[in-house]
């Protein structure tokens, strides 16, 4: 048992007036079954299976059995999950043009199993057109797993936002040299940054990225400041008032913030919080545009980041902004064509 005085963190924590569970020492728990439960039907309803036989689409998930949750421990995350879940398909054999219908059963999704070793059941309702049943045992279940592994991902990326908790510093202490970039395809970079004091000292970091968009700089302007838009590609409601002062929420309220700058198709500027991170502290992030021919470049730039936060805001960026505004381009040139 530690004593009291003898610098051991768990008595951080009473340094801090709301007791906030600072070094992410103590057990804490959050419950992801509302959320999986609406993710699941968005990574699996409408998934689109063709071959030689034909084409089948699966649609809605009729049942959805389980629970699932994530927890925090020592600043790790701990993740439990398991589903029962029956999805209902349709399809047309495409040389005779007769339409079948089925189910895709799912019985133990499940931490236990990895993906690509959950059974996965494909069954018909009576009479011809094996040949659809077939494809949906071998194509099907292919989407059907990416489909899983995308839900995954987003349950250790996108929910679990703002769980780990940053870690106290002492006063003055400064942060590890310059990091070098990730090596993914957007130019990300960390660099040192001043502890800021904001309700207690944390340290925190600058996050720099770039990526290039196939639209011009008006369009992926407008993606970030028309509500519509927002909403499309973060497939959440979403608060955006892009106006100077004007309010900013999105994915349920994992992200929120304030405008504070705007200049069309140029530069926006942010307070941006994770709901998770310490009461009232906000990073700054810039988004600066610039027109590359028929494509665009974003320049993104974060400070004030908490240390312990640095790759869950990295991932939240390129996984929920940059890759959902790709397919969101992607998906308004396919239907213009």
């Amino acid at each position: 048992m530690a004593k009291w005085g003898q610098g051991d963190p768990r008595w951080i924590v009473e340094e801090r007036a709301d007791a906030t569970n600072v070094n992410n020492w103590h057990w804490t728990e959050r419950d992801a079954t509302s959320w999986s439960k609406r993710k699941l039907k968005e990574v699996l309803e409408g998934l689109v299976v063709e071959g030689e036989a034909g084409r089948c689409e699966i649609g809605d998930l009729k049942h959805v059995e389980g629970e699932a949750s994530c927890n925090s421990r020592k600043g790790k995350l701990i993740f439990f999950y398991e589903w029962n879940l029956r999805l209902s398909w349709k399809g047309t054999v495409k040389e005779s043009g007769e339409k079948h219908k089925g189910s895709v059963e799912i019985p133990n999704l499940s931490e236990e199993n990895e993906v690509d070793d959950t059974e996965i059941n494909v069954s018909k309702k009576k009479g011809e057109g094996d040949v659809l049943k077939d494809l949906m045992r071998t194509e099907g279940t292919t989407k059907v797993r990416e489909a899983l592994r995308d839900y995954l991902k987003a349950l250790k990326t996108e929910f679990t936002l703002g769980m780990i908790l940053p870690t106290k510093a002492p006063v003055g202490q400064e942060l590890a040299t310059e990091r070098k970039p990730s090596g993914s395809t957007a130019q990300d970079s960390v660099t040192p940054q001043s502890l800021d004091m904001v309700g207690v000292k944390i340290p925190t970091v600058r996050i720099q990225m770039r990526e290039v968009f196939n639209s011009p700089a008006e369009e992926l302007y407008s993606i970030f400041t028309k509500k519509e838009l927002v909403q499309k590609f973060s497939k959440c409601p979403a608060v955006i008032e892009a106006e100077k002062g004007g309010k900013l929420q999105m994915f349920e309220g994992c992200v929120s913030g304030e405008y504070t700058e705007l200049v069309p198709s140029q530069r926006i500027v942010l307070k941006w919080r994770c709901r998770s991170w310490p009461d009232e502290h906000y990073a700054t992030v810039a988004l600066n545009f610039q027109d590359l021919a028929a494509q665009s470049e974003l320049e993104l730039e974060c400070k004030g980041v908490p240390v312990s936060h640095e790759e869950s805001t990295r991932q939240c960026w390129k996984k929920q902004y940059f890759e959902e505004i790709h397919i969101l381009l992607q998906q308004s040139k396919d239907n213009m064509e």
